[in-house]
């Protein structure tokens, strides 16, 4: 797994596959099993997903994080990788630092959001604080997935529970991190021109349905497409979003 570093803070990705880059980037507390989904199923493309600051393999620097910084992080990778040109795919605060990025850099050509806002003052901190993996595997996937799903899926829920252990942050890190999304404040987005898809889970309790669709509605290409579920609702119907993810990718590549 290569490394490179922002700052001096070591920073862990994983690259896989040949063709246009797509770079996904992970939600607050929330390592790379959260795209396990995705790599096999959006077809001829690079896949490229890292360990954003207090995840996983990347290191966990002192807070306070915020988006500006995980943009740079964000740079960092891809610049390291050598990525010319790159479609964003992030989640939650990934989606914020996909925003940021957007404006900020050069190289991001498309944007899929999943469940993201404009402001951290739209985000309900308490219901972030309840993904937590330290408030227990079972408590704190209540916000992420709905009840129907944990109970038809027990042998997936059971080795979601597993992933985390081994790579969610927690603690400070996630503390931090979850600062990150609640002290965001999104660029003009009348400047992020980029053909944006954004989906939102209806029943999401950190990221209200009304907070999600005004982002789309402000960006200047963004379309919405409202998803049954709670906050991991693009990992609770993954088959039918990386469809999604595949079409517009396939539609936008070669821009």
């Amino acid at each position: 797994m290569p490394s490179t570093s922002n700052g001096g803070v070591t920073l862990h990705y994983e690259a896989s596959g040949d063709g246009p880059t797509v770079v996904f980037v992970n939600d607050a507390g929330y390592g790379a099993w959260l795209w396990g989904w995705y790599y096999d199923a959006i077809g001829p493309y690079e896949t490229v997903v890292w360990d954003l600051r207090g995840t996983g393999d990347s290191d966990t620097p002192a807070r306070p994080y915020d988006v500006a910084t995980l943009a740079a992080d964000l740079e960092a990778v891809l610049s390291d990788h050598g990525v010319a040109n790159a479609h964003l795919v992030g989640a939650g605060l990934g989606g914020m630092v996909a925003l940021q990025y957007a404006h900020e850099y050069n190289r991001a050509r498309t944007l899929t959001l999943y469940n993201a806002a404009a402001s951290g003052e739209d985000i309900d901190a308490e219901a972030l604080a309840a993904l937590a993996l330290d408030n227990g595997p079972e408590d704190s996937l209540d916000g992420a997935f709905t009840e129907q799903f944990r109970e038809r899926a027990t042998e997936l829920v059971d080795r979601i529970a597993e992933w985390r252990e081994a790579e969610d942050a927690t603690g400070e890190a996630f503390e931090a991190q979850a600062a990150a999304m609640t002290g965001f404040s999104a660029p003009p987005l009348y400047e992020i021109a980029l053909p944006t898809e954004l989906y939102y889970g209806v029943d999401d309790p950190v990221v209200p349905a009304a907070a999600a669709e005004s982002l789309a509605a402000d960006l200047p290409r963004g379309e919405r497409t409202a998803v049954e579920g709670r906050h991991l609702s693009f990992v609770e119907h993954a088959t039918a979003v990386t469809d999604r993810l595949s079409a517009f990718l396939d539609e936008h590549a070669g821009e």
